[in-house]
């Protein structure tokens, strides 16, 4: 089964990366569930503006650690390459 890297857009406009094997399930958690990144639950409602297929946890896991190191812009950038 393979996973996927996210990024959503918080309600303050920050931005939040992740991993997750069902992107829509995971993002009706961060706006709805107990299980919202400790993050992300102040700053509900989260959209999805980015989301990245990965073959396994690991590549997943290092592309995410590498997504998180980048600048905001860089991750704008990223996004708007995405849409």
């Amino acid at each position: 089964m393979s996973y996927f890297i996210y990024i959503v857009e918080c309600s303050d406009a920050s931005l939040y990366t992740g991993i997750t094997k069902d992107v829509t399930k995971r993002i009706a958690e961060h706006n709805t569930s107990i299980k919202g990144a400790k993050y992300t639950k102040s700053r509900r409602p989260v959209k999805l503006v980015y989301e990245e297929p990965s073959l396994n946890r690991s590549t997943a896991s290092k592309r995410e650690y590498q997504i998180k190191k980048f600048t905001r812009l860089e991750k704008l950038k990223l996004i708007q390459s995405y849409k």
